[in-house]
């Protein structure tokens, strides 16, 4: 007879051995410390190109703002142009009749009111009666009149605004209160 083990025991029968845990990396200081140098190394290479970028975008908008100052003219200028071409023109012509230069001075003047057009400049020429505005009128005196109190008798100088702003008033005389 054989002897049989009391404890079979076979391999399936045996608790498995667990494999062994991955080993938890585990960092000394000094690793810790060079990775946050190196990060922190990162961060200041990005805050120095945003840095320079910002400067870079202030310099470009500086330049910007100085060139739209110098050339800002330029587009109404155009518009002058063919205004001073004409006045050329005319003082060069020969001696003429009053009539005919006086038609040549009203072509030129059209030209002008068309250049103030384009370049968004319009009169201030207020009429006889209207009433007056502190804001688009200077009152250079104050005449008796039959007209009611305030109001425009008489137009010296007309006034010029560029897009609703006055770039200067016009010279009226206004009537007194009675």
């Amino acid at each position: 007879m054989t002897t049989e083990n009391p404890n079979p025991s076979t391999e399936s029968d045996q608790p498995a051995q667990t494999p062994s845990e991955p080993e938890i990396a585990v960092q000394t200081s000094e690793q810790i410390i060079e990775e946050l140098n190196q990060k922190l190394l990162e961060a200041q290479d990005h805050f120095l190109r945003a840095k320079a970028e910002g400067e870079n975008i202030r310099r470009r908008a500086v330049e910007d703002i100085a060139k739209a100052h110098k050339f800002a003219i330029e587009n109404f200028a155009e518009h002058l142009v063919p205004v001073t071409d004409s006045l050329y023109a005319a003082l060069s012509a020969e001696a003429v009749d009053a009539k005919a230069f006086k038609e040549g001075l009203e072509i030129t003047l059209k030209q002008l009111l068309s250049a103030f057009e384009k370049g968004k400049m319009s009169e201030i020429n207020p009429a006889v009666g209207d009433k007056f505005d502190p804001h688009h009128h200077q009152a250079i005196a104050s005449v008796p009149s039959e007209q009611e109190a305030n109001t425009v008798v008489s137009v010296l100088q007309r006034g010029y605004s560029i897009a609703d702003r006055v770039l200067r008033p016009a010279l009226v005389t206004v009537s007194a209160p009675k």
